[in-house]
This record gives C-alpha cells, sequence and structure tokens, in this order.
C-alpha cells in the first residue's frame, strides 16, 4: 500500500485536528504542543477518542473525534502516561541494581572473580554468542568513562586487561546483563530465582519483558494502553494460585508488568513507597483508562495486591 500522506506545517496540523475533526482545544495551546511534542507522538493519546475506535461504529474509516472531545483531556493522559513511566522506571531501576548485585555476588563465588573471561564458566553460552559477549564486554570497558572504571584501569590496569565481575556487571547494558545470566550455570540461575520465590524460567521471562518496558520508558514511548510485543510467564496455578484466584493476573496488559514490579519488589526493596506513589497516580484516572491498563473489576481482590490496597485505604476510585 503506498503511503500518501504529506508534511503539514503546525498550523495546517491545528486545522486539520480542529477544523476537519472536531477537536475543541484553544489554538495557541495546541499549536504550541504539537510543536513541543509532534502530532504522530500524540496521536498515540488522541485515537481512543475517534470514531472509529468507538464500537458498533458504522464507518471505520471516520477520523473525526467523539462530540465533546478537548485537547486539554488528551493532554492530562500524556501527562499522566509521563508519570507512569517515571513510576516504572523507579521499580525496574530498583529491581535491576538488585540484580546485577546477585549476578555478581553468585558467578564470583562459583567461577572465581573473573571467571567471565573463560567459556567453560558460562556453559549456556553458545561458542559463537560467547565470544561476541566477550568482544562486547571489551568495547565497553574500553569506552567507559566511569570514576570506578577509571580508578581500576589507573590502579589495576598494568597487571588486568579486564575488571572482576562486580565492576562489570555495573558497565554493561541491561541486554548485555541478561546475556550473562542466561549464560550462567543452572545453579547459579537457580540461586538467584530462589531468593525471589520463583523458577529460573519465570525469572528469565521477566527479566526479558523488564528490558523491553525499560526501553519503552527510556525512549519516552508509551506505555498506557498498548501492547508491550513481551510475554513473561505467569508462575503456574499449582504452585503459585494467588496469581490466579479469585483474580487472575495476565501477561497481556500493564497490570501484569506492575504485578510483577511489586512482586519483585516485596523482595528487592520491601520498604519502599512505590505502591502508595502508584496508587495516588492510579486513583486520577477513569474507570475506562484504568481498564485499558488491565486494572479490571476485582484486581483488589487479588492477594498480591490486597494488603497493599487495605494499607493505602479502601479508595473506591481506585475500582
Amino acid at each position: 500500500m503506498e503511503y500518501t500522506k504529506v508534511w503539514l506545517s503546525y498550523d495546517q496540523q491545528a486545522n486539520l485536528l480542529l477544523e476537519e475533526r472536531g477537536l475543541i482545544a484553544d489554538r495557541e495551546f495546541l499549536i504550541r504542543h504539537l510543536k513541543e511534542i509532534g502530532y504522530y507522538r500524540l496521536s498515540g493519546y488522541w485515537y481512543i477518542f475517534k470514531r472509529c475506535n468507538i464500537p458498533g461504529t458504522n464507518d471505520p474509516g471516520d477520523e473525526s473525534f467523539v462530540e465533546g472531545t478537548t485537547f486539554e483531556k488528551i493532554w492530562d493522559l500524556y501527562i499522566f502516561d509521563r508519570q507512569l513511566r517515571l513510576i516504572t522506571l523507579d521499580a525496574i531501576e530498583r529491581v535491576e541494581i538488585y540484580f546485577r548485585t546477585q549476578l555478581a555476588y553468585e558467578l564470583a563465588e562459583e567461577t572465581g572473580i573473573f571467571g567471565y573471561l573463560d567459556s567453560a564458566n558460562l556453559p549456556h553460552f553458545k561458542k559463537d554468542g560467547y565470544y561476541d559477549f566477550i568482544k562486547h564486554c571489551k568495547n565497553e570497558y574500553k569506552r567507559s568513562r566511569e570514576p570506578f572504571v577509571l580508578h581500576f584501569k589507573k590502579k589495576y590496569g598494568d597487571a588486568e586487561s579486564m575488571p572482576p565481575y562486580w565492576v562489570m556487571v555495573n558497565i554493561m547494558d541491561f541486554g548485555t546483563m541478561l546475556r550473562l545470566y542466561k549464560g550462567a550455570s543452572i545453579k547459579v540461575r537457580n540461586r538467584i530465582a530462589n531468593e525471589i520465590g520463583v523458577s529460573a524460567r519465570v525469572l528469565e521471562s521477566w527479566l526479558i519483558t523488564l528490558n523491553t518496558v525499560r526501553n519503552i520508558c527510556a525512549h519516552h514511548g508509551r506505555l498506557w494502553n498498548r501492547g508491550l510485543g513481551t510475554r513473561p510467564v505467569i508462575p503456574t496455578i499449582k504452585k503459585y494460585p494467588e496469581w490466579h484466584e479469585p483474580f487472575s493476573i495476565r501477561y497481556d496488559n500493564l497490570l501484569g508488568i506492575l504485578t510483577i514490579l511489586s512482586f519483585l519488589l516485596e523482595h528487592v526493596a520491601p520498604d519502599t513507597s512505590w505502591r502508595t506513589k502508584l496508587f495516588d497516580l492510579l486513583k486520577t484516572r477513569s474507570v475506562d483508562e484504568l481498564n485499558r491498563m488491565g486494572f479490571t473489576k476485582g484486581w483488589k481482590e487479588s492477594p498480591l495486591w490486597k494488603s497493599w490496597v487495605e494499607r493505602y485505604g479502601s479508595d473506591e476510585s481506585i475500582l
């Protein structure tokens, strides 16, 4: 299919939204935010207000807005999503630092502090995969300007070409850290997972998912009301009934991701006020907006959330 859309000036974009599609907005306010954020990025927040996305519409090609749709409402949703990303990143940061620490600790104990330099110590790497991993590590170490790396090079560089685990894991990106975890022995992966209370298979899928979510947040992508393109494993009902009854946590919505983060934080940062910040944000949203994140009727009865909601208070505005 040929792409037929053309470049439009900010004035033309405003005309399209206001005059042709019926959006209600102060023109100057609208143009200012079109300049700041861009038509394309904002379109992810206004598409739910278009007639073509209303169930039962007779014209799926109707790009006009539902009567009464204001740009202020769309802008408020954009600001909410930005706050949601920051809260999500806060949790991921705590989880990420914890796993960097545990991975370095367990691997150094099992294989020695420079153990990653020998492929035999990372038995689940394929040959080509290991060499690519080491090449990446060497490049990261060479170009790093972190003070702790410069200190190591200055003090030990004459004797050591690469740093120990606890230095290396802190200059790896999340994806490389994941590769290291997947390449480690089953014994190491199980020890880390057992500390959390899930299987190594489940934990690996969670880390892969959090890496995806982290990248979305870091690149300022929309987190609310979207597919994430990843399938975290939900623990089985036989061993972990609290994930399934009386409310089933799903892998394909944001509630599932936030539940995983909440579960991990119980072990990683048990004294965090993260859930309070999350609930403060959620209670500002409509039922429809929460439904689109997976917060459907009955979620507060999930054993994974119930006690936290009760501590927060029985605010009926949080479904």
